[in-house]
C-alpha cells in the first residue's frame, strides 16, 4: 500500500468518549488563580501560563510524532503538505501548529486566528499558540471551553462549520430534509453570514467553500461564485498530492458547484471541464465509496437526476462507518448516523405503501373513463405517476401527484390521437369541443374517442377546480380551461402542418411546440396543490410566464432531438429536420443541427436554473419553482438517449421508486 503521513498523537492527547474530547488537566480548579498571572498592559506574560496550559503543552507531538508508515485500516490521515500548493500547506501547518513547536512561524499561524479568539476552533492548536504568542484571544477562548466543559474538552468546539453543512448535505441525500426544516434553516444562516463576512471557517479550503456555495445557492441565497473562484484557481486541489482521497473529494465539490452557476459567471465556468477531466482520471483508483459517488454525479449532474433516484441510491450506499479527520479520528452524528438512516429507510418505504395505493386509484379512474378502449394511445399510467411521485415525494402531497398524473396520462393518449389515432374531422371537433366546454357529450361530439377524451379531460379538470377553491380558496376555473384549450389547438394546428406538408420557420414551430408538448395541464395546475398561495397575478407574471416557456420548449427539443429519425419516417414534424432545412444553404448535417440545438436547450436550462434558484425579486413560491425544474429532470430522464418514454427502458427505474422497499445492508 502506497506510504502516507500518518499523524501519531502522544498518550495523553488521547480522546474519550470515542475520539471526541480532549483531556486537559485543570490546575487550580478556580480560574481566577491563572488570571492573575496572565496579561500585563503592554509588557506581555510575565511567565508561561500556569500548570494548566503548561500540562497541556507538555505532551504536544514534537516534529518526529510525524511518522511515515504503511496507513491500514481506518487511520487518522492528513494531506501531506508537501507538493500542494503553498496556501494550503500554510493552512495544514497551521491546522497541527501544536506539534511543530519552535519550528513554526507562529506568526502566520495567527493569520487563521477567528473571531472568538480560536484556531480554528481547536483547543489544542490554540493553547499552542497562546504560549508562543500571549494572545488575549486565545485565552479568552480557551479559559470559555474549561468553564464550559470541566477538564475534558471537545476535540473541536463550537463544531466546524464544515461539518454542520456535511449534516445538511447528509439530510438532502437522504430525502428526510422535511423534518428538519428549523436545523438545516439555522444550519444555512449561520453559513450564509460566515460567507458574507469572509470568515476562515468556509473560505480556508475548497471542499468547504463549494458545498456552502451549492448549500446557500440551490436554497435561494444570494452567493456570487467570485469567491470560489478564487480558491479553486489559488488552490492547486487537483495537485500531485499523494492523498488522492481529498483531492478527489474536492474536485467532486467543484464539479457539482460548477453545475449551478449562472450564464454571466463565466469566471468559474471552467472549473467544470478541469473537474470533469480529473474526476474521470481517478474514478478508477478511487476507494468504492467515493468511485460511486463520483460515477452518479458524473452520469447525474444537478440537471440530470430525479430526487427519489438520488435518495434511494445514497439510502442503499449509506456509510454508517465514516471518521470524520480532526485532530483525532472523529466520529460525527452528524455526518454518520444510523438514526438518520433508520429514518430515510422508513420514510422511503412508508411514502411508498402510499404511492401504491394512489397508483391503483389511477388505474381505476383509467378503466371507468374507458381511456383503455382507445386501441392508439400508449397507456403510461405507471410513468405519469412515477414522474408525479418523484416532483412530490412527501406523503401530504397527494393532491399534486394525482393532478401531474392525470393530466400526464391524458396529453399522452391525446398525443397519440393527434398523431394519427384520430381523423381530420376528429381532431376538429374534439378542439371545437374543449373550446365549447359546456356540450351535450352525445350530441356535440363526433366520434366514441373524442367523447372518451373530452370526458376525462372535463373530470380532471372539474377535480382540479374542486381541490385548487380549498387549497386556494379562489376559482382558477377560467385558468383550467385556458390551459386545455391552448393545448388541443397547438396539436391541431401541428397536425395539419404536418397533413399539408407545410413548413412553418424555427420561430413559429417553437413557439406552437411549447404548447403542444403539452406540460402546461401537468406542471401548472399541479402547483395549486403545493401550498402556497397562488394569485392571479403570480400565474400572470412574466416570472411565471417564463419559467414554463423556458420549460416547455427545453423539453420540446430534447425530445425532437432523441426522436427525429423516427418522427421524419412518420412525416411528423420535427425540430432537427426543419432546423436543417432553414439552413440548407450552409450543408449543415444532421449531427453539427443537433450540436447547435443542444447549445440553444443549454442556454435555456441555465436560464431557467437562475430563475428557479434566485429569490431576489421573485414572487414565485420556491416549491413552485421547483416543480418546473423538477420537470426538466423528469424530461432528461425520460430522453436521456432515446424516447425512454415511449419504450420500456426505465421501468426498473419506476419499480424501484414505487414498488420495492429499500433496505441498508447493515439492517439485514
Amino acid at each position: 500500500m502506497e506510504d502516507e503521513i500518518v499523524l501519531v498523537l502522544p498518550a495523553t492527547r488521547q480522546t474519550l468518549c470515542g475520539g471526541s474530547q480532549t483531556r486537559l488537566n485543570r490546575s487550580p480548579p478556580n480560574p481566577s488563580s491563572y488570571f492573575s498571572s496572565a496579561i500585563q498592559p503592554s509588557s506581555g506574560f510575565k511567565k508561561p501560563l500556569n500548570t494548566l496550559f503548561s500540562l497541556l503543552l507538555s505532551s504536544r507531538p514534537p516534529l518526529s510524532s510525524f511518522l511515515v508508515k504503511p496507513a491500514h485500516s481506518n487511520p487518522l490521515r492528513f494531506p501531506p503538505p508537501l507538493g500542494c500548493h503553498s496556501n494550503e500547506k500554510k493552512a495544514y501547518l497551521a491546522y497541527v501548529s501544536e506539534g511543530l513547536g519552535n519550528f513554526h512561524d507562529w506568526n502566520m499561524v495567527m493569520k487563521y486566528q477567528m473571531k472568538n479568539g480560536s484556531l480554528f476552533n481547536s483547543p489544542s492548536a490554540t493553547a499552542a499558540a497562546l504560549i508562543h504568542n500571549q494572545n488575549d484571544g486565545c485565552l479568552d477562548y480557551l479559559t470559555s471551553l474549561l468553564d464550559k466543559f470541566g477538564n475534558a474538552v471537545p476535540t473541536v468546539y463550537p463544531l466546524d462549520l464544515y461539518v454542520r453543512l456535511c449534516m445538511v448535505d447528509t439530510l438532502y441525500k437522504l430525502g428526510i430534509t422535511r423534518h428538519f426544516r428549523v436545523e438545516i434553516q439555522n444550519v444555512l444562516d449561520e453559513a450564509y453570514r460566515c460567507w458574507v463576512e469572509g470568515d476562515v471557517q468556509i473560505f480556508m479550503d475548497v471542499v468547504t467553500c463549494a458545498l456552502a456555495f451549492r448549500l446557500l445557492r440551490i436554497n435561494g441565497y444570494e452567493v456570487s461564485s467570485d469567491p470560489l473562484a478564487k480558491i479553486t484557481k489559488e488552490g492547486d486541489y487537483m495537485s500531485s498530492c499523494k492523498d488522492r482521497f481529498k483531492d478527489v473529494y474536492a474536485a467532486l465539490e467543484v464539479f457539482k458547484a460548477s453545475h449551478i452557476i449562472y450564464q454571466e459567471e463565466l469566471g468559474f465556468g471552467e472549473q467544470n471541464s478541469m473537474s470533469t477531466d480529473f474526476l474521470k482520471k481517478e474514478i478508477s483508483t478511487a476507494s468504492n465509496s467515493i468511485h460511486r459517488e463520483v460515477d452518479d454525479a458524473l452520469k447525474l449532474p444537478f440537471n440530470g437526476s430525479l430526487e427519489r433516484m438520488s435518495t434511494r441510491r445514497n439510502i442503499e450506499h449509506y456509510n454508517v462507518d465514516n471518521r470524520l479527520i480532526l485532530k483525532t479520528t472523529y466520529s460525527s452524528l452528524n455526518i454518520s448516523n444510523e438514526d438518520f438512516l433508520r429514518l430515510a429507510v422508513d420514510d422511503f418505504n412508508a411514502c411508498q405503501s402510499i404511492y401504491r395505493e394512489e397508483i391503483k386509484d389511477l388505474e381505476r379512474w383509467v378503466m371507468e373513463f374507458r381511456l383503455d378502449k382507445l386501441k392508439f394511445a400508449r397507456q403510461k399510467t405507471a410513468y405519469c405517476y412515477f414522474s408525479a411521485a418523484s416532483t412530490f415525494p412527501s406523503p401530504e402531497l397527494s393532491d399534486a401527484r394525482i393532478s401531474w398524473a392525470k393530466s400526464c396520462m391524458l396529453t399522452t393518449v391525446m398525443d397519440d390521437f393527434f398523431d394519427g389515432g384520430g381523423s381530420i374531422d376528429e381532431l376538429v371537433n374534439l378542439v371545437h369541443t374543449v373550446e365549447k366546454w359546456n356540450v351535450d357529450v352525445q350530441n356535440d361530439c363526433c366520434s366514441e374517442e373524442v367523447r372518451i377524451l373530452f370526458l376525462a379531460i372535463k373530470d380532471t379538470a372539474s377535480s382540479n377546480i374542486d381541490k385548487a377553491f380549498k387549497w386556494q380558496e379562489r376559482d382558477i376555473t377560467s385558468h383550467v380551461i385556458e390551459i386545455w384549450v391552448d393545448v388541443v389547438k397547438s396539436m391541431l394546428r401541428e397536425a395539419i402542418w404536418a397533413r399539408d406538408g407545410s413548413v412553418p420557420t424555427m420561430r413559429e414551430y417553437i413557439e406552437n411546440g411549447l404548447l403542444s408538448f403539452a406540460l402546461g395541464p401537468i406542471v401548472p395546475l399541479a402547483i395549486y396543490f403545493v401550498g402556497p398561495r397562488l394569485s392571479e397575478e403570480i400565474v400572470q407574471s412574466s416570472e411565471y410566464l417564463k419559467l414554463f416557456e423556458l420549460m416547455s420548449t427545453y423539453g420540446r427539443l430534447l425530445n425532437d432531438i432523441h426522436t427525429f429519425k423516427r418522427e421524419s419516417k412518420a412525416g411528423q414534424l420535427n425540430a432537427v429536420p426543419l432546423y436543417m432545412s432553414h439552413r440548407k444553404n450552409t450543408g449543415i448535417g444532421e449531427q453539427e443541427a443537433v450540436e447547435e440545438i443542444k447549445m440553444l436547450m443549454e442556454n435555456h436550462r441555465r436560464e431557467m436554473m437562475k430563475l428557479v434558484l434566485e429569490t431576489k425579486g421573485s414572487i414565485v413560491p420556491k416549491a413552485c419553482k421547483d416543480a418546473f425544474w423538477s420537470m426538466c429532470n423528469v424530461v432528461n430522464l425520460f430522453y436521456a438517449k432515446d424516447d425512454g418514454y415511449t419504450g420500456n427502458a426505465i421501468l426498473d427505474v419506476v419499480k424501484e421508486i414505487i414498488y420495492d422497499p429499500v433496505y441498508h445492508r447493515s439492517m439485514l
